[in-house]
């Protein structure tokens, strides 16, 4: 039934979770991490992670087994976002260890149920979005303000730029004058301020946030003239 003698069969190793979190804390973290990263991580290692599966073989580590546990953690009072991100800790751990770098299931096969992901999608656009006209006035209360006028005409400036591009706090608080084209009308990033580490600039989190971004609209425009 094992089919030891088949190309199928692999020994089973008896490395455990608490093996892949030593590894991942002492060799792959330092190195290849964001202290930020690094700090949230350290939460879902030792709120969840460390607590429910130390003891767990790597190779029992799979789709089924994390349904299991994402649904005790649902009945725990945990939102489906927060657990996503603790599995995401979990995969990034385990494929830390492995030999081929790559997480033993995908998120894709996550137990959860069409109508949350849905309402996880909603709730996603209402927290970060709001209207130009919200915009402008979130921008005449700060001038209106008790603070002093330079610093009036860079916040609100920072509240169009915010809602013109769609740029992240940490993005928009570590741009410089040479990042602005006010001729091409675009914004370069590449680089971030991390809020957990005093407001350091260094570079993005991930590739992916690199990149340059265009205010061809008119919201874009108006966000360009204000910083002017």
């Amino acid at each position: 039934n094992l089919k030891i003698n088949s190309s199928d069969f692999h020994i089973p190793s008896s490395a455990t979770v608490a093996d892949a979190v030593k590894n991942y804390r002492e060799v792959y973290a330092p190195r290849m991490l964001r202290p930020s990263t690094v700090s949230i991580a350290e939460v879902h290692l030792k709120a969840h992670l460390e607590t429910d599966w130390n003891d767990t073989p790597l190779e029992h580590v799979c789709i089924e087994s994390v349904n299991e546990w994402i649904w005790k953690k649902r009945k725990q009072g945990l939102s489906w976002v927060t657990i996503k991100n603790i599995v995401r800790t979990l995969q990034r751990v385990c494929s830390a260890f492995s030999k081929d770098r790559k997480p033993p299931f995908s998120q894709c096969g996550l137990a959860i149920p069409d109508r949350d992901k849905i309402l996880m999608k909603r709730h996603s656009r209402e927290a970060v979005s709001f209207s130009w006209d919200e915009t402008n006035r979130i921008a005449e209360v700060v001038r209106a303000s008790g603070l002093d006028a330079r610093r009036k005409d860079q916040y609100a400036s920072l509240f169009m730029l915010a809602a013109a591009s769609g740029l992240r706090f940490g993005e928009l608080a570590a741009l410089k004058i040479n990042d602005l084209d006010f001729k091409a009308k675009t914004v370069r990033v590449d680089e971030s301020s991390d809020q957990r580490n005093k407001g350091k600039v260094g570079e993005c989190k991930n590739i992916a946030a690199y990149r340059t971004v265009l205010l061809a609209d008119a919201q874009g425009h108006e966000a360009m003239r204000a910083l002017k």
